[in-house]
């Protein structure tokens, strides 16, 4: 563990160095605290040796918890049992209910044996049918005894505690939804679907290959284990290297500061639109989701369709980088790029586009500029991006002041949050499908899927500095500041309303980062026109909609800005539904807000210091 701070120097932005003739920014005196929080919880200098063996020890807990607060999770559930053990009333129904569901569980028993003995199979109506997106019993093996039982048992299990979790009066919500998480979390771990023996489809594999599929998934897990432990990418991602496979559209990197490489694109076509395009992507995750293969490239479709296109790419952060801010993505990130956009493509307004954590921020820096006169942006396109986090998802579950507390102290330690760390809480959202049913089919059923550009892509994780993650946390999860007027910039307030420009924002339908709901509370913090966009998909997939993908959809509905506000529901029913991408839709409006066509722009800018550096994608991204 170190216990000195970084040197200042190592702080300090060597835009200078690493791009000639740009001027350095000046070296803070001293670092800066973290917002919110007092200076002595922050800098390895000014933190006392009491406090360095309590941080110590969270962070050890940490590692063994994969970040989650025992003390959180403790809360809860004493909150659930104490207020359970008052509730006589709770406690009758939870029993009646469990009489029902084994009365049920009989009868359906009775009935198979009866059928069984009548049909020759097992062909009663089931006592419980799975939800809609659980997928573990889909197959015909289900319905044959003994797993037939198994199921149901398990599954009248599952609503029971589903029951037993929820609707106990005097349980806070933030309480009962974490009870009601983890308790589902832990009766994943024995589902029948995840054993040998108590899987229909494995046993049938197994007996028809002979046992070769155990041997397979005992290789798979062999080789996963070595990749894991030599810090390797998942198996597959090798036929996916950027600028070979991936992040293959010609382009140069005309700017690079300490935090990002900016990307010009090459022109497609013989004449573009004189409004660029800004592309800010989070920095939880590499660029480029928005430059996969070419037939799914969305940097490749809006050459195509006219634009010069700009693309942030984000350096990898290390654990130097521990005292980066928001206000430093801000500041390098998103208005160094459009300052380089302007020197580049001089007397052009810009149509900036953020994507999830990156649409956050291009919120706050566009917010920042309106209040401050700046009048540079022409439009504002938010991709899955949330401005109010009151309802995040179930994100939200480790978001209080005993979960911060004990995952500032892990990424204290570390001087940044790992990307097996953060990448596990994402998987953790969806265990069924991220982690279960991939345990089941690579190491049960000795099946290696195929991987695509997207998966290959989700693998190539980064880190997030202790300073910025924290502030985000705090500022934006906890306290929900830039929704209610209390986050500051420069030492003072922004806020959206001040926004004039117009915004085209986009939610997906399956989004466990960004609801769409929650992405919809744009229409209550803006005074702006806003055209917003609900397609199907995930956080992911339903972004990477290109022209031709199949069993795509999308609604659309613009809400001029004197007209009275929708909420999602009424929006659902007043919106049309569409068949295909929404790209199209997206060009279409940046053509409307877009200039005629004109000659394409030079790449770069030599003479006043934004001369190409190297060809796209660059070295940000080559980072592990």
């Amino acid at each position: 563990m170190r216990l000195r701070p970084t040197p200042a120097s190592k702080a300090a932005d060597p835009a200078a160095a690493l791009s000639p003739g740009l001027p350095a920014t000046p070296e803070p005196a001293v670092p800066r605290p973290l917002v919110g929080l007092p200076l002595e919880r922050d800098s390895f200098a000014a933190t006392a040796l009491w406090d360095v063996v309590d941080r110590a020890v969270h962070a050890g807990t940490a590692r063994a918890t994969g970040g989650v607060s025992p003390a959180a999770l403790t809360q809860a559930w004493m909150d659930w049992a104490i207020h359970l053990a008052a509730a006589p009333g709770k406690r009758m129904l939870l029993a009646q209910k469990a009489q029902r569901k084994t009365m049920r569980f009989a009868s359906y028993a009775l009935n198979c044996a009866l059928t069984s003995t009548q049909r020759g199979h097992a062909g009663a109506t089931r006592c419980i049918e799975p939800l809609p997106q659980d997928k573990r019993f889909a197959s015909d093996g289900w319905s044959q005894w003994p797993f037939n039982l198994i199921h149901q048992g398990f599954l009248l299990n599952q609503q029971f505690w589903h029951n037993a979790t929820t609707d106990v009066r005097g349980v806070t919500a933030q309480h009962e939804n974490l009870v009601q998480f983890t308790a589902r979390q832990m009766l994943d771990v024995f589902s029948p679907s995840n054993f040998l023996l108590t899987n229909p489809d494995v046993l049938q594999k197994t007996v028809a290959s002979g046992g070769m599929n155990l041997i397979a998934g005992m290789h798979n897990l062999l080789d996963d284990l070595q990749r894991q432990g030599s810090g390797g990418k998942p198996a597959g991602t090798e036929a996916f290297v950027p600028g070979r496979d991936v992040a293959i559209t010609p382009g140069k990197v005309v700017y690079r500061n300490r935090l990002i490489e900016l990307i010009q694109y090459a022109p497609a076509t013989g004449q573009v639109r004189p409004e660029p395009i800004l592309i800010v992507p989070a920095w939880i995750m590499k660029y480029y989701i928005l430059d996969l293969s070419p037939n799914n490239s969305l940097v490749r479709h809006l050459t195509q369709q006219g634009f010069t296109v700009f693309m942030i790419s984000w350096r990898n952060p290390q654990p130097e980088d521990r005292d980066l801010g928001m206000d430093d993505y801000r500041q390098s990130g998103v208005m160094a790029a459009l300052d380089a956009i302007s020197a580049i493509v001089p007397g052009c307004r810009i149509h900036a586009t953020g994507y999830c954590l990156g649409g956050t921020m291009l919120s706050i820096a566009a917010s920042a500029m309106a209040r401050d006169g700046d009048t540079r942006l022409a439009t504002i396109s938010m991709f899955a991006a949330q401005t109010d986090f009151k309802e995040a998802g179930e994100l939200t579950l480790f978001i209080d002041e005993s979960q911060l507390s004990f995952l500032e102290d892990m990424m204290w330690e570390q001087g940044y949050l790992d990307a097996g760390q953060m990448a596990g809480a994402f998987q953790t959202l969806r265990s069924n499908d991220l982690v279960w049913s991939r345990i089941v089919h690579e190491y049960l059923m000795g099946e290696r899927p195929t991987l695509s550009d997207l998966m290959a892509w989700n693998a190539d994780t980064t880190r997030m500095p202790y300073r910025m993650h924290s502030e985000y946390l705090r500022q934006l999860f906890l306290n929900n500041d830039l929704a209610e007027g209390r986050f500051k910039v420069a030492g003072r307030p922004i806020a959206l309303t001040d926004l004039r420009a117009p915004i085209f924002a986009v939610g997906t339908e399956q989004d466990h980062v960004a609801p769409w709901r929650s992405a919809f509370k744009i229409h209550l913090l803006t005074d702006t026109d806003i055209t917003f966009v609900l397609t199907g998909g995930g956080h992911n997939a339903g972004i990477v909609s290109e022209p031709g993908h199949r069993h795509r959809a999308y609604r659309v509905l613009e809400k001029r800005a004197e007209e009275r506000y929708r909420d999602p529901e009424a929006w659902l029913d007043a919106a049309t539904p569409n068949e295909g991408s929404w790209w199209p839709e997206w060009v279409a409006w940046l053509r409307q807000r877009s200039g005629e066509p004109t000659a394409p722009p030079p790449m770069g800018a030599p003479s006043i210091g934004y001369a190409p550096l190297c060809d796209a994608p660059g070295t940000y991204v080559m980072q592990a």
